[in-house]
């Protein structure tokens, strides 16, 4: 099954400008501060290194603001903090003292070297950011890891934690945001901890609240789209699952090449190849648009085309152990808690060989437990039906991950669909009408006027992080 957002393992460099803190190499001091902004600066470092199990790991100076790669020691289990700690990964964006701060939460790790980019609440509203790296994500990982404390409340504990310190020198209004898996992060922090947040704004956040119900994701696939599209992904799926015995071994040929393996996924490339076939359409619609149905192949084409789009659509290194290595915490969670999209493939009838295949649990370790508990999630979707309030809930037409949406409240809360969008919707792919009520409503939960965007076009040179980075870069 595919994972709900591809977190970026692209290395970016630290900008030039770096300052040595807490041990990093130093770098070329900035040249031009006056005594009264180093003062500023100093007070700010201060206050960080004041925060107890703050680490201050390096800094860098983009433009308009401050840059911060941080680590914070949490508690492995907020229920009994003497199991002991581990050091959790996160990035400050500061732009001033009593400015907004967005809380971006991807439900993944950082990149390796975090750089700085702009979400786009932090952009609308011209705030701070801070960043942070999910439990059990790359370095954020107790050691041992016990697997038990990976749940939504222990990672809503720690992001409660960050807030709990940031606030003694922030004192602008906090919103929340995140897409896909940080969405719906961004959705249990809320759950948990109300009122650490004036607002959340959940981009294509699924809610799986009745994990075997998922007629919802069936009538998508349905309906999305055009017929003649549908047919010719339908028919291309079929037909790689009939020509498996000419494909696989393409599969194994292009493994044991580049190093790849399948023992403590998959198993055997058999079955990662279905499983890969599987999720072609899928991945389709999660990242590309009506326009690409043209370039989807016949069913008569070569075997040479059929793998190479299946390649380039699903990828077929994705389903090895390589591959799956860094989310393993993701479908440890969905396996045990979040739920995943159960398919019925109807039309792979006699042709697909492993029954229940497309599932969490299908890619675990052997070590890792995978026993479903349908109450987290029931009890997140019915608070948020009807307790939640100041909550943001963004969808893409065309996004599978879409079809099984969060129903917001009455409360100060709203439910919008971007047109012909996929899984990297986004205020801006509103129509106007709605894009200016959602940022109204956005400015309004964050106390910030108007005039902002003013302020907002003048920080473009900071890059976009739309939370979703493009296909590949896993």
């Amino acid at each position: 099954m595919r994972t709900r957002v591809l977190p970026a393992l692209m290395l970016s460099v630290l900008a030039a400008g770096s300052i040595a803190v807490g041990g990093v190499t130093p770098a070329a001091a900035e040249p031009d501060h006056t005594a009264s902004a180093a003062a500023v600066e100093d007070e700010l470092l201060v206050k960080l290194k004041a925060i107890p199990g703050l680490t201050v790991v390096s800094e860098t100076r983009p433009s308009g603001y401050r840059f911060f790669v941080l680590s914070f020691a949490q508690p492995v289990d907020h229920r009994d903090p003497s199991k002991g700690t581990f050091q959790q990964r996160f990035t400050l964006l500061h732009r001033s003292a009593d400015a907004p701060v967005v809380l971006a939460t991807g439900g993944y790790g950082l990149p390796v070297n975090p750089g700085a980019s702009l979400t786009e609440p932090t952009r609308l509203l011209s705030g701070n950011q801070v960043s942070v790296e999910h439990r059990f994500f790359r370095t954020s990982r107790p050691a041992p890891a016990d697997w038990s404390k990976l749940d939504i409340w222990q990672e809503a504990s720690d992001e409660h934690r960050i807030v709990e310190a940031l606030k003694t020198i922030y004192s602008g209004k906090w919103i929340q945001t995140g897409a896909s898996k940080g969405g719906m992060t961004s959705v249990y922090h809320r759950r948990f901890y109300p009122d650490d947040l004036a607002g959340v704004v959940a981009y294509v956040a699924p809610n799986d609240r009745v994990n075997p119900s998922d007629k919802a994701y069936d009538d998508f696939f349905a309906n999305v789209a055009d017929a003649t599209c549908r047919t010719a992904l339908d028919d291309v799926q079929k037909e790689a699952l009939k020509r498996r015995d000419r494909l696989v071994p393409k599969l194994e040929e292009f493994a044991a090449r580049n190093g790849l393996t399948f023992a403590r996924s998959l198993g055997t490339a058999d079955r990662s190849f279905e499983m890969t076939v599987l999720d072609t359409v899928w991945a389709f619609w999660q990242y590309s648009r009506v326009s690409d149905c043209a370039r989807v192949p016949a069913a008569t084409a070569s075997d040479d085309a059929i793998y190479k789009w299946i390649d380039d659509i699903a990828g077929f290194s994705f389903y090895t152990d390589q591959g799956i290595e860094y989310y393993v915490p993701y479908y440890y969670q969905a396996a045990n808690q979040l739920g995943w999209p159960s398919l019925k493939f109807k039309h792979l009838k006699g042709v697909a060989r492993y029954p229940d295949l497309y599932r969490a649990s299908s890619v675990l370790p052997p070590e890792l437990p995978a026993a479903h508990d349908p109450k987290w999630m029931l009890d997140v979707d019915h608070w948020v039906r009807k307790e939640s309030s100041q909550m943001m809930f963004i969808y893409g037409e065309n996004d599978p991950w879409s079809a099984e949406k969060f129903t917001p409240s009455g409360n100060d809360s709203y439910l919008y669909v971007a047109p012909g969008a996929n899984h990297g919707a986004s205020i801006s792919q509103l129509s106007p009408t709605e894009r200016d009520a959602a940022t109204a409503t956005l400015r309004r939960w964050a106390g910030v006027p108007e005039t902002a965007s003013a302020q907002s076009r003048a920080l473009a040179s900071l890059p976009d992080d739309d939370m979703l980075p493009t296909r590949g870069e896993r």
